[in-house]
Order: C-alpha cells, then structure tokens, then sequence
C-alpha cells in the first residue's frame, strides 16, 4: 500500500531556510521589516518545497482571519440557479473576488441569506460568528438593508456595499447603472428612434431607479418625450411578457426597447416574434447584464456589460488593503460598456399591419 505524501509545513520552510518560524511566518503574512534578501531566501524554499500556507495557520499568527465574506440573496439565486437560463451573476462576483483575494492569499467564502427573513440579524451573525471574516462584500438589495448594514457597522466590521450610494457605514460602490442606461439610450437615438420604451426593474432595488434615470436624462437631452414608455417590470420573464405587450399596445408604439435585464429581454424578443415583429427590423432591443445567453439568441442580443467581476475585485482589494476606507473618496463607480450585436439598427419607419 502506497504510504500517504507528509504534508509540507512552516517548519520545513524554517528548516530549509535556515530561518526561524517567526521569519516565515511574517514572509508569508507580508508583514514588513522583512529584508527584501531574507524573503527571497523564504520564498525559495516555499516554492522549492510546495508549501501552501493554509488560513488555520495564518489565523493563528494575528488578528486576520484571510477571509473575505460575500452575500448574496437567497430567493433570487436560487431561482435563478433552478430556472438554468444563464444568469451569471455568481459566477462573475466569484470570478473578480476569488481571484482578487487570491492574489492576498486570502479566501473568499460565497454565503446565501434571506434579507425578508425577520431572523435576518441572528442568520448573519451566526455566519459571521463561525467564519471570522476580515470583511464583507453585499450585494443588492442586502446593500440597502439597514439590519444587514447596521449590524455590520456596530460590530465594526469592515464591508462594501455593491448597489448603493445611500450615505452611511460601508464602501458604497456601484456598476454606473444610470450611466449606463444614458449610453443605451443615446445609442438608439444615434439610430434614429424616437419611441423608446423602457421596462425598469424591481422596486426593491435601487438600481432599478436609477436605470430609469438614466434612460429619462437622455431622452431629455435630445427633447424626446417619456411619457407613457416607461413599464413596470420586477426582472422576471413572465414581467418581460407583459411589459412589452404594453409598450406595443400604446397608440404611438415603441420602435427600440431597453429592458433592464437579461430575463425581461429575452421575453421581450419571444413577445416581438410572437407578435410577428422583426427585431431590429421594426423594433430594436437592448438588454441590461450581457450573460452568456445574449450571443446565443437570434438576432444577437446588444447589450449592456455590467463590470460585475471588476467591481468585486475592486471590494476585495479596497476590503484588505483599506478596512472601511473611510477616507476613501465614495460611491466608488465602475463604469460597465455596451457591446453591439445584430438587435439594434437603424429606424424602419415601418411596420407590418
């Protein structure tokens, strides 16, 4: 029977070294007054012998727990994880964060919580009790919540608020929602619409308000009525449907949509070829978050890329090196971009009977 490989420790480290634990140990914590000779010394040993630090020992040598907490709501990623239509909000928040952290030798810890929960206080610190994070990134609509954020603030940990730019405790940091709706809008007034409709998000999220934002100031800027173009929707499909029968209802319909989520937008393409409306022949469509799913539809769907995986990097990064970066300049914004595809063109200037 094959004998099991010995796990490389700190003490092989020292002891190839020829340096003390104490020296390794702060090697591996970057902790400073460690000559630039003697880290490289360590350093050579650890890539030499394939030692990784694990978080149990580094928690043990200080106050850090090399973990960095994000949450995400429950009810809507579940939903989205069983509907299986593409939405990859998680993956990209684990993709900007994980490798972030990484390159701290931190870890980054993915948690569910259900911000209606009543219970809400109690299921946080029970998760924060048990993990120790050294931060916590929240996502909408836990960004907003004043539990969530007030229980954070008084047990002084540090943690950025993804979503938000209410004034407060936390890093407030947003994807530049309402800037982006703008350049959305100015596009398809670039093509010649006038009609745009616009179908908001949920209520619950702030976003949703300032997409709608967006959308209204750039329409004003090139004197183009609102009015009735605005539909309700709460970023599921079956909304989508129905936001965008209203917009084709109105007597003076929409000839370019934007709808503020992937979910509603590919409703909306199935409601325009239902209704036998060639997208973008009679109607342009846009969409908000640019999942996987866009470059799949037919036509291609335009869309807006929300910075989802930068603007988590940026947290973690601003989380370690900062604490509550209280002297930071906020909300911190990264701006998302709006790749072109085959859904939006020029105005028609007709449409089939």
């Amino acid at each position: 029977m094959a004998r099991r490989r010995q796990a490389v420790t700190i003490k092989h480290v020292a002891a190839d070294a020829g340096v003390s634990l104490q020296t390794v140990s702060r090697v591996i914590n970057n902790e400073p007054n460690v000559r630039p000779s003697m880290k490289e010394r360590v350093q050579a040993s650890i890539d030499k012998l394939g030692y990784v630090p694990s978080i149990a020992a580094q928690r043990m040598s200080g106050s850090r727990s090399y973990l960095i907490l994000a949450i995400n709501d429950r009810e809507r990623t579940i939903a989205d994880w069983k509907s299986r239509q593409g939405t990859d909000w998680v993956d990209q928040m684990l993709l900007g964060g994980m490798l972030k952290c990484a390159e701290y030798g931190y870890r980054m810890i993915f948690e569910l919580v259900d911000t209606h929960n009543d219970h809400v206080e109690r299921e946080l610190g029970a998760t924060l009790a048990a993990l120790q994070p050294d931060g916590v990134i929240l996502t909408p609509p836990h960004s907003e919540n004043p539990l969530i954020t007030g229980f954070l603030s008084k047990r002084k940990i540090p943690f950025a608020r993804i979503g938000s730019i209410t004034p407060g405790p936390g890093i407030a940091m947003t994807m530049d929602d309402e800037g982006s709706a703008r350049r959305a809008t100015d596009h398809l007034i670039a093509l010649g619409h006038q009609r745009i409709g616009f179908i908001s998000g949920s209520v619950e999220y702030d976003l949703s308000t300032w997409r709608i934002d967006g959308w209204k100031n750039a329409m004003a800027a090139a004197g183009l009525q609102t009015g009735d173009l605005l539909a309700r929707g709460d970023f599921g499909y079956d909304s989508g449907i129905a936001a965008t029968n209203a917009l084709l209802a109105l007597k003076d319909p929409s000839t370019a949509i934007i709808a503020s989520n992937d979910q509603m937008a590919l409703a909306a393409l199935d409601t325009l070829t239902k209704c036998g409306l060639n997208v973008p022949g009679d109607v342009s469509l846009i969409s908000f978050d640019n999942t996987p799913v866009m470059r799949f539809t037919d036509p291609q769907l335009t869309a807006v890329d929300q910075p989802i995986a930068a603007t988590f990097s940026k947290a973690v990064e601003l989380l370690i090196t900062m604490g509550d970066a209280s002297d930071l300049a906020q909300p911190v914004v990264t701006e998302g971009g709006l790749v072109l595809r085959g859904s939006t063109a020029a105005r028609s200037g007709s449409r089939p009977d």
